[in-house]
């Protein structure tokens, strides 16, 4: 069962409100070779700051050397440990405060993005997103995910904010496994699967846009995808960067929380609770989309979401992102395993329950087993007037 803590703490972002919304950065610079640019952007924020990062800060030093050694700044350097998680959160605190920081730049990857900002929201200073990766658009956003130290999902934060300043150096990205580009493929193809269901024949202003830019980002990642892959740091490839870290982002500051994340994001959380740091954020999203469209089949037998999932199994085929269980390394989960997070994702607050139908443990865990099963030509033609999509493109 989902332990006490967890279920009081799942999501603070749950309010269908849109009087507050953290819509972007204050300040994007983005480029080649442009951290030594962004060097008086950070001054003018602060004189000390400390640069937070994961275990590969070392390894990219030699780009940070334009903020390292510049004479207006007096930097120190802490890393985050193992995850973004409360004891890390803590450390990290402490180790802010004996610098007398004034300014928090984050360098790494989501996790290390999220505890950056989660630390200058507690601090109450200024912070700056350096993403050495184009996984997730943790480097845009005005919201943190902790984990435990084992990496499961416990909740999120709802920063005031989005950063003051976000520096995205293709340089830098382009040092970063092309996994992790695929993975932030998959994690903001889910904007338009998520935000369509949950919000799609929504009459806000603001949720319209947000929606209808989720079907534009759906739209530019299928187009332009696999070349950015074959040709990394071409015209494509920078597209398909700024798609997963810059604008997968707008979608759900314009949108607020209920265009953010619906079941792909609740399958994710779950999860991290039974496979740890075997696979990394964007590919479990991935295929919490085909579980999501799965559900749809099974449970509104609505053939769109059919067709949609049948259209993203070939196109992960071609990218490399996960269709099954078998893919994220769980091919010999236990059915005791797979209960605990199917138990995770349908908490009472979790945001699997935007899902514009009720959705069983029996559902959900069937969902999570057959999201690569052929079409069923006998399913009923009725289709949710919420449905995934009004065009797949063939």
């Amino acid at each position: 069962m989902p332990n006490k803590f967890l279920a009081e703490k799942l999501s603070t972002q749950t309010s269908s409100s849109l009087s507050f919304l953290a819509v972007a950065p204050a300040k994007v610079i983005r480029g080649t070779q442009v951290l030594a640019a962004a060097v008086d952007d950070i001054a003018r924020l602060g004189k000390r700051p400390l640069i937070i990062g994961g275990k590969t800060l070392t390894a990219i030093e030699g780009f940070l050397k334009p903020i390292l050694n510049a004479s207006s700044l007096q930097c120190s350097c802490a890393c985050y440990t193992p995850d973004c998680s409360e004891a890390s959160l803590v450390s990290l605190r402490t180790e802010a405060k004996k610098h007398s920081c004034d300014v928090i730049i984050g360098v790494g990857g989501g996790k290390a993005l999220d505890t950056a900002k989660l630390i200058a929201y507690q601090l109450d200073v200024p912070v700056v997103t350096v993403p050495t990766s184009a996984a997730t658009c943790a480097g845009w956003t005005a919201l943190s995910n902790v984990y435990s130290d084992e990496g499961a999902f416990l909740y999120d934060v709802g920063l005031a904010r989005c950063p003051d300043l976000l520096i995205l150096d293709y340089d830098l990205v382009q040092t970063a496994p092309t996994r992790t580009l695929v993975a932030g493929i998959g994690d903001a193809l889910a904007k338009w699967y998520e935000a369509s269901v949950s919000s799609g024949h929504s009459e806000q202003t603001m949720i319209i846009a947000a929606v209808q830019q989720a079907r534009v980002l759906r739209d530019i990642l299928f187009q332009k995808s696999l070349q950015a892959l074959k040709e990394p740091g071409g015209d494509a490839w920078r597209e398909v960067v700024d798609a997963s870290v810059l604008m997968a982002g707008v979608i759900g500051g314009l949108g607020g929380a209920q265009c953010r994340t619906v079941a792909a994001h609740a399958v994710h959380n779950g999860l991290t609770h039974i496979c740890g740091r075997h696979s990394i954020h964007g590919e479990k999203v991935a295929f919490g989309i085909l579980v999501q469209l799965r559900l749809e089949e099974m449970v509104q037998g609505n053939q769109l979401a059919s067709s949609a999932r049948q259209q993203l199994l070939k196109f992960y085929a071609e990218i490399g992102l996960p269709r099954n269980l078998n893919d994220l390394g769980l091919g010999d989960v236990t059915l005791r395993q797979l209960l605990c997070a199917v138990e995770i994702a349908l908490d009472p607050k979790s945001d699997i329950h935007r899902l514009p139908f009720k959705v069983s443990s029996e559902q959900l865990m069937a969902a999570m087993v057959s999201t690569t099963a052929p079409i069923d030509n006998n399913t009923m033609s009725r289709v949710s007037v919420l449905g995934v999509s009004d065009e797949v493109e063939q």
